[in-house]
């Protein structure tokens, strides 16, 4: 018994994260999982206070330079820091008269394609807290069937030790998919948090340059 109440504990304190988090986050998403809010798309205010980008910023395809360079910042492997001054030496590069077109079709680019990324994480996140309700599911199930086996006068203990251990596995990979999630749930705020310091280093860029 002492074993049996072990992975069910287990079970029922790992099925209770997601919910609790999910309360915690105050969202009006009851499937979201995570305590940081849901906010499924950004907006362009958010991470940039410049002069508002004319339509020809995001033309981004006519431009392979800039275009290469919004998916070279994007990739966080990369240290924000050297990311930063790989934009400031794009400025540099360029003659006075392509720099306001340029570094603006690059702030188009940096925010449709890493809010682009961004909503595909939260896309992610949600089918993977699905999966864990559906796993969650199969653990009380299991344990119940466990349970009831156990209060059979003719139960197999061989059979009943070999589901304990199972479930108590099974647990564990749920805990540990649980743990992921935690971390997983950091990621479209990292995503937000380097948009914003990328296109504050472009708007910096700009300001310099007319000092």
């Amino acid at each position: 018994m002492e074993r049996m109440s072990l992975a069910r504990s287990l079970a029922v304190a790992a099925m209770l994260m997601p919910s609790m988090n999910a309360k915690a986050a105050a969202n009006n998403d009851p499937d979201w999982p995570c305590i940081q809010r849901k906010v499924p798309q950004l907006s362009l205010g958010q991470i940039w206070n410049g002069p508002e980008l004319p339509p020809a910023a995001k033309d981004l395809s006519k431009d392979p330079a800039v275009s290469a360079l919004v998916e070279e910042v994007a990739a966080r492997r990369m240290p924000i820091a050297e990311a930063q001054k790989k934009i400031r030496d794009f400025a540099a590069s360029l003659p006075a008269e392509q720099l306001a077109p340029k570094m603006a079709m690059l702030v188009q680019g940096m925010f449709d394609y890493m809010d682009t990324e961004r909503s595909h994480v939260i896309s992610g996140i949600s089918r993977y807290a699905h999966k864990q309700l559906e796993m969650a599911a199969a653990l009380r199930k299991e344990a119940s069937d466990v349970d009831a086996l156990r209060e059979k006068p003719d139960a197999d203990p061989d059979e009943v030790e070999r589901r304990t251990e199972q479930l108590k596995f099974a647990t564990r990979i749920f805990n540990e998919r649980v743990q992921s999630l935690t971390y997983v749930c950091d990621v479209p705020t990292i995503i937000e948090q380097r948009l914003y310091q990328l296109s504050k280093a472009v708007s910096e860029t700009l300001a310099a340059k007319k000092n």
